[in-house]
């Protein structure tokens, strides 16, 4: 069969006018030193601060430092699979994580990959990890609460949305039982949560998903976990992680609540990077913007206006002493960034005085402009009367005579202490918190024996609930105590004290 010339020439002709010369280039360079987390690049003269670049075997990493002839940077995943002489890309994209009501009830690492075993995430939106905070003129003050469900701190410490409140205190001293006991009480309510642990065991992030599972949490809940055994770099960029899925409800108008769990072991994790890019060390051999470290992450929470969707960002990180030092550099640092610190004492603690909260040390800046009415009204002078208790308290060991006012007192503040513990994970409501503070506050419970009193609250509440339902009606759909709510309350008192006393 012979060939036509024509269509011959045809065919190049097409394909002539169709070719085109494409020329690409790619920006690679070489591992020349790899171990702890860390790879040194040499031939990425063009990459930028916070990059993703790619090494074999889709393991990811982000560039940290950049020198004259080398990029140092941190790697996402096993440091094993990368060795000396290894190609590496860059990506051109910032570090980014994928964010949306995806992510709602799931547990995920650092960058966004499920650690539930309930399928992969599928979203299409992404937010870059280190985004900029909203600026003053963005911002509105606080003035909604956040409650916590627990009564010493809704009433003395209280936290509003788009505040940063300090968790402090020892290891042991309920710390994390604080932030799940928040994230429960928020249950049928408007407020998302996202849980970052770093640098905690596999097994007690385990137990808190199981917790929070069993309360129905987890249908409102995002888990980060960096566990103890994650390198490095994972702890390192957790919390910001948490903070960029946060953000997602912030500028969507809606509203969310970050707990950092806990920013100590996340400053080691940056120490240890720091350390091993040959960064100088400084104070404690932190290195010299370990301040800058956590103030760029914690003023990303906010109360945006609302012709910005109104949205909310409320960030609780956690910090650990060591024997009570809040005065330790980290803390510090942290205390200095933050709006308030609500300080758990171990001693306290192992006293049985649980949430441990030491309310001389412990405040909150901005809470008390989110403070609903009702809780203002009963808890204005709460705190004034535990801290002359403990004052008084600390004299009457030496003394047996004491006249009448000073044993009323003591007598009051020993009622208070006892009323203001609460379980682990039985948050209350706010109508509930203040109208058994309100008992309290008016000494309705100065004759009652102080072992009774956790009795007490509890038949005070069932009895108002079947008796008085409208009390607690009136107290949340009002958020305010008023003359009539406060003659049902004494009506409702003096009927259950009768019966309770003759118990």
């Amino acid at each position: 069969m012979g060939l036509n010339p024509e269509e011959v020439s045809s065919i190049i002709k097409k394909e002539v006018q169709s070719y085109e010369t494409k020329l690409e280039m790619e920006s690679v360079g070489t591992v020349l030193q790899v171990g702890d987390g860390i790879a040194r690049i040499w031939g990425l003269e063009d990459a930028m601060m916070s990059e993703l670049i790619e090494f074999p075997n889709n393991i990811m990493g982000l560039v940290l430092n950049l020198e004259e002839d080398n990029v140092g940077a941190a790697i996402f995943g096993s440091a094993n699979d990368i060795k000396e002489g290894d190609t590496v890309r860059r990506t051109g994209k910032v570090a980014q994580v994928p964010v949306g009501d995806a992510l709602i009830g799931r547990v995920v690492n650092p960058i966004g990959q499920p650690l539930d075993g309930k399928g992969p995430i599928v979203t299409d939106k992404f937010r870059i990890l280190e985004g900029n905070a909203p600026n003053v003129v963005q911002r509105q003050p606080v003035k909604e609460p956040v409650q916590t469900g627990l009564k010493a701190i809704d009433s003395m410490i209280p936290i509003g949305r788009g505040q940063r409140e300090l968790i402090i205190g020892d290891r042991q001293t309920g710390k994390t039982a604080l932030a799940i006991d928040t994230i429960i009480n928020q249950k049928g309510g408007d407020i998302f949560c996202i849980y970052v642990a770093i640098g905690q065991k596999a097994s007690t992030v385990a137990k808190v998903v199981k917790i929070l599972e069993g309360f129905g949490a987890m249908e409102y809940t995002t888990v980060v976990a960096a566990n103890a055994s994650d390198p490095a770099p994972m702890q390192f960029i957790a919390p910001y992680a948490g903070c960029t899925m946060g953000e997602e409800f912030l500028y969507t108008g809606r509203h969310a609540v970050v707990i950092y769990d806990d920013l100590s072991k996340h400053a080691q994790a940056y120490r240890q990077l720091s350390l091993l890019l040959r960064r100088p060390p400084g104070r404690e051999a932190y290195p010299g913007d370990i301040f800058y470290l956590h103030s760029r992450l914690l003023e990303r929470a906010a109360k945006l206006k609302d012709d910005l969707g109104g949205g909310s960002l409320t960030a609780l990180p956690v910090i650990e002493t060591q024997a009570g030092d809040v005065s330790a550099y980290i803390p510090t640092n942290v205390i200095s960034i933050t709006d308030g610190q609500i300080f758990l004492e171990s001693d306290l603690f192992f006293s049985g005085i649980r949430p441990a909260i030491n309310v001389g040390i412990s405040v909150s800046r901005v809470g008390g402009n989110a403070q609903t009415k009702a809780m203002k009204k009963v808890a204005g002078s709460l705190r004034l009367d535990l801290a002359q208790y403990r004052e008084l308290a600390a004299f009457a060991q030496f003394g047996s005579d004491l006249d009448e006012v000073t044993q009323r007192q003591l007598t009051r503040g020993e009622k208070m202490v006892e009323l203001l513990k609460q379980g682990q994970y039985v948050p209350m409501s706010l109508s509930r918190q203040v109208m058994i503070i309100w008992n309290g506050v008016n000494g309705y419970l100065d004759n009652i024996p102080t072992k009774r009193i956790a009795d007490y609250e509890k038949g005070f509440s069932e009895f108002c609930a079947q008796k008085f339902p409208d009390i607690e009606h009136a107290i949340t759909k009002e958020k305010d105590l008023s003359a009539d709510t406060i003659a049902k309350l004494k009506q409702a008192v003096e009927q259950f004290k009768e019966q309770f006393v003759k118990k």
